[in-house]
């Protein structure tokens, strides 16, 4: 038994004729009655019974036309489901990024992302830019949005902006205010930085070592919303993207350092699996970001 045969088998029992159930197939009656008698051969069962208004089906055909009603609604359904799925009427949209991007670069996008596509479900998982590549390699995500850097061979990508750190500390530093200060100026007070693992770090860490500097941290912390704090009420130096500390910094929480020889940039990425098919919500959100993107 096959497909073929049990749609033409339903159509006959929904027309109650063989010719009924050619024009509803637009085939010829011959090629019906064909079809007919090749399913009943291969199931040894008489489907139908002959009368002189049409057929019926037997008793065995009965039980037959239960489970063909089922399959193809089935169908049907599938049909429904996955043509609302394309067009964005329902989907998950599952996302991963490092903490700076989670928090400060990516909710205005989701609330954009959600007026255009309110049935869609958004997962956001914030951690870190090596949590986030593991995510992509477990397919636990299907976009992720990083700081550091990557296995570029890995991963299609697409930059989205240039971000840039800036060394900041509290008023009551004592290098706050300082004005012409260079890097080795810097070594002699407590660096405070993101876990092993962070983008930022990765970041801070290499400009470090090609300036000759040692980048030794004092305190490693989870989290740039801790980092800040500390940083306002205790005597440590951080690298904190400029996206993170603009509040602080006009309200006089924290204090740039005028660093003069020292200046670290670094490259945010959107990243995905170069041997994924994106499925309509990520590609949506995709093509959202990449109109929408400006660099800092």
């Amino acid at each position: 038994m096959n497909l073929h045969h049990l749609k033409v088998f339903l159509a006959v029992a929904e027309a109650g004729s063989i010719s009924a159930g050619a024009q509803r197939l637009h085939i010829s009656q011959p090629a019906v009655t064909r079809e007919i008698r090749d399913l009943e051969a291969s199931l040894g069962l008489a489907l139908f019974d002959r009368h002189p208004r049409g057929v019926r089906p037997t008793e065995g055909g009965q039980r037959l036309l239960q489970f063909a009603e089922r399959i193809f609604a089935l169908e049907q359904a599938a049909e429904r489901d996955l043509r609302d799925y394309a067009n964005l009427s329902h989907g998950e949209l599952y996302l991963g990024a490092s903490a700076t991007l989670g928090a400060y670069l990516l909710p205005p996008l989701l609330n954009r992302f959600r007026r255009l596509h309110p049935q869609v479900f958004v997962d956001l998982r914030v951690s870190n830019t090596h949590e986030v590549t593991q995510q992509l390699d477990d397919g636990s995500i299907a976009l992720g949005f990083v700081e550091g850097p990557f296995a570029q061979d890995d991963y299609a990508c697409h930059r989205l902006a240039r971000d840039r750190l800036l060394p900041v500390v509290g008023p009551a530093h004592p290098l706050a205010g300082r004005r012409g200060l260079h890097g080795r100026d810097l070594q002699e007070h407590d660096l405070y930085l993101r876990e092993p693992g962070s983008g930022a770090r990765a970041s801070i860490e290499q400009a470090y070592r090609e300036h000759g500097l040692r980048a030794e941290a004092r305190m490693a912390i989870g989290g740039t919303e801790a980092l800040k704090r500390l940083i306002a009420g205790g005597h440590g130096i951080a690298w904190l993207s400029q996206l993170v500390v603009e509040d602080e910094l006009a309200d006089g929480r924290l204090v740039r350092l005028d660093v003069r020889d020292l200046q670290i940039e670094r490259d945010l990425h959107m990243l995905w699996r170069r041997d994924a098919q994106l499925s309509p919500a990520p590609a949506a959100f995709l093509e959202l970001l990449t109109g929408n993107i400006k660099t800092f």
